[in-house]
């Protein structure tokens, strides 16, 4: 609900006068685009991988070493990903500081520092999530890390497609 009042405040500031100051956004946030997009991709595959077939007490074939990184892989790349989003955010706030706009500069910069940075929090909590499911499935409680690693995902999806709304929103306003 807050990256909506966000948005919405954002969309609503603009009204009938238009600000002086807007700004083009940092080219590094399509490629982040295409990475969080990606990253989605690549944990819905991990997530099939992992809910793969189990023996009769719910546990899956992960015990065994080979078995296990072949499942996990889609999950370390997930991983990875997002740690590579929140690079790229960093180095578009770093490319827009270089360029004189910081958080204070205008109200463009100031909901386009907040919405992004807001959402890198939630990010680094999905990272977080993340985390917690691969220590899960490697310790093999059965089929509980398969419920966590399905609720980390939701989570990360819908994070992947609130920054294509924020990234759609920000390119039309800022």
């Amino acid at each position: 609900m807050s990256f909506a009042a966000y948005s919405s405040a954002m969309v609503m500031r603009q009204g009938p006068i238009p600000e002086s100051q807007h700004f083009s956004l940092p080219s590094i946030l399509y490629l982040n685009t295409l990475v969080i997009v990606m990253s989605s991709a690549t944990l819905e595959l991990a997530r099939r991988r992992v809910g793969g077939p189990f023996d009769r007490l719910g546990r899956a074939d992960l015990a065994v070493p080979d078995a296990m990184r072949r499942r996990l892989a889609w999950l370390y790349v997930t991983l990875g990903l997002g740690f590579a989003f929140l690079a790229g955010q960093y180095l578009a706030w770093r490319q827009l500081s270089s360029q004189g706009l910081y958080l204070a500069t205008s109200p463009s910069s100031s909901f386009f520092y907040v919405l992004t940075a807001v959402h890198a929090l939630h990010l680094l909590g999905g990272l977080g999530a993340l985390t917690y499911a691969v220590r899960s499935l490697r310790a093999d409680d059965g089929p509980r890390p398969v419920n966590v690693l399905g609720a980390a995902a939701l989570y990360w999806h819908f994070m992947a497609v609130l920054w294509v709304y924020l990234f759609v929103i920000l390119a039309l306003w800022v």
